[in-house]
């Protein structure tokens, strides 16, 4: 197969939704129909000892919950899907913005009982931005849930995107009898109690025939019917190229957990959605079809395999090829760096790599060379744009609760960091070591991490602190003057950036009037 048709057969996804809306299950199931698994796990069951596929880590089994993206590939039907899975907790969130700028086109679960979520809101912000093509899957039809016009309506008015639906649920709850595949005009019914087996789908070109109230019953024939008529006089003809300009989302109904809904989804995402497009990076714009390799590094994972202590870098490849053991241009660090194992993903599975192309996700062993952001290139200086750390909101000062472990609790925290879940400060003035963070949870998780990966404990002690920022200035005597008033609140961050730790809203506002040749930035890239 050629350069060009391996790059058109990929798609690469990320799947976001707010928590518990179902989307680590759904991930389960896409890797169930692309026969990438033979069992489901669950995210949440005590029949099922397997645990779902994307939450590999040990926190994750036992919270029932996503606390880093996991990236999955698989074959279905001649393409090359590559999923990344989300956390969906708002103290994860640094985690999926970054990943949002790895991916070509995003589906956003929505738990059809609870609507549009604050965290679906602030994730479609970040897709919006950078124009991302956007699907829907409206999950859990298996219980009662919003009416499905009501539900389209608040998507339109809450993410601020015209929607066309593509499948239609008939009924929902416990008459629930399936779904009607507008894309291809098929019915799709569901038999037996548990609602788990699907009957073999039923073709309509014409949904007037008689024929559909054999199988739905008059009552629910009238309903569709009626449905689907409103569905073609309210909402737009669903129009391939507006998708791909990230202004119209088509919207899927289904249950993940029982198999509704989701081949319809997969089969059309396969046809419909993008395949890897032109990334803007601040020199130029990149086209995946140019024959030298590039790619950028947009998440670091500490620990992949707690039994070797590696580190693996993802890189997401932007154009041509990239090769084992080629020699590749790191350009932060002006050196050129080969690659003996770079690896594919199945969650915490990994297998060597020979050849990847643009679209895949590649892990490459990294013993502390990379940082989120790094580029790698055939020998071109250029610079991917778009992967900011934020300033944290919350902070604790951190401390070795065990001091033969000192060794240790500087090498965790010092990988953990590098994932970019937190930020660690050294306060200038008395170097003590402050951890940032966007989440409380986080806390927990460094925490966790440290005592299960790297045999380290710490505890925390609270400090008050409202913002960190970082700080540029042309003006080097106001600067200095700055530096020896506020020497207190000064620290330095992991790559040794100057950074004022504000400790009221009224303090930040009073140093911005005072010093005002001095520029306060509140995500590290400026």
């Amino acid at each position: 197969m050629g350069f060009k048709e391996e790059i058109k057969r990929r798609r690469t996804f990320g799947i976001v939704s707010h928590p518990d809306a179902g989307k680590t299950t759904l991930t389960e199931k896409l890797l169930l129909f692309g026969g990438a698994i033979h069992i489901a796990g669950a995210v949440k069951s005590n029949k099922i000892k397997k645990t779902a596929t994307s939450d590999f880590m040990e926190i994750e089994r036992q919270r029932g919950i996503s606390v880093a993206t996991s990236v999955m590939a698989f074959e279905y039907k001649g393409r090359k899907i590559n999923i990344l899975d989300t956390p969906g907790h708002q103290d994860f969130a640094e985690d999926t913005f970054r990943t949002l700028t790895a991916v070509d086109s995003v589906i956003i679960v929505i738990d059809s009982a609870k609507g549009v979520e604050p965290q679906t809101r602030k994730l479609m912000e970040v897709c919006r931005m950078r124009h991302t093509p956007v699907m829907v899957f409206m999950n859990k039809l298996d219980r009662n849930g919003k009416n499905p016009f009501e539900l389209l309506d608040e998507i339109e008015n809450e993410l601020k995107i015209k929607v066309r639906p593509l499948s239609w649920p008939i009924s929902n709850g416990s008459t629930f009898k399936g779904v009607y595949n507008i894309y291809e005009e098929k019915l799709n019914l569901f038999s037996g109690e548990s609602k788990q087996t699907v009957e073999e789908s039923i073709e309509f070109k014409d949904i007037n025939s008689p024929e559909l109230e054999k199988y739905i019953g008059e009552k629910y024939s009238r309903i569709l019917r009626e449905e689907l008529e409103l569905i073609t006089e309210v909402y737009p003809k669903f129009d391939i190229d507006t998708y791909l300009q990230g202004h119209l989302a088509p919207v899927f109904f289904g249950s993940a957990l029982n198999n509704f809904g989701v081949q319809e989804l997969l089969d059309c995402f396969i046809e419909i959605a993008p395949h890897p497009r032109i990334v803007v990076a601040e020199e130029r714009e990149v086209d995946p079809f140019e024959n030298k390799f590039s790619g950028f590094v947009f998440k670091i994972h500490a620990n992949m395999d707690p039994n070797h202590r590696d580190r693996i870098a993802f890189v997401k490849i932007c154009s041509g090829t990239f090769l084992r053991n080629t020699n590749y241009l790191h350009v932060r660090a002006g050196k050129n760096m080969k690659f003996a194992t770079p690896t594919a993903f199945m969650a915490d599975k990994k297998s060597i790599i020979d050849e990847a192309f643009p679209g895949d996700i590649v892990g490459i062993h990294d013993t502390g060379n990379f940082k989120i952001g790094d580029t790698l290139t055939e020998g071109e200086n250029i610079h991917y744009k778009g992967l900011p750390s934020f300033s944290p909101e919350m902070f604790r000062y951190v401390e070795n609760a065990d001091p033969m472990k000192y060794k240790q609790l500087a090498k965790g925290l010092d990988q953990l960091m590098d994932e970019g879940v937190a930020q660690l400060f050294t306060n200038k003035f008395n170097g003590r070591k402050i951890i940032g963070t966007v989440g409380q949870l986080q806390f927990d998780v460094i925490q966790f991490r440290l005592e299960h990966e790297y045999g380290a404990k710490c505890r925390y002690e609270s400090i008050q602190l409202y913002k960190a920022c970082w700080m540029e200035s042309s003006d080097k005597a106001q600067l200095e003057d700055f530096r020896k008033r506020k020497y207190n609140a000064l620290a330095d961050d992991k790559y040794g950036r100057e950074v004022f730790l504000a400790e009221s809203p009224y303090a930040l506002q009073m140093a911005q009037e005072k010093f005002d040749k001095i520029k306060f930035h509140f995500t590290s890239e400026f």
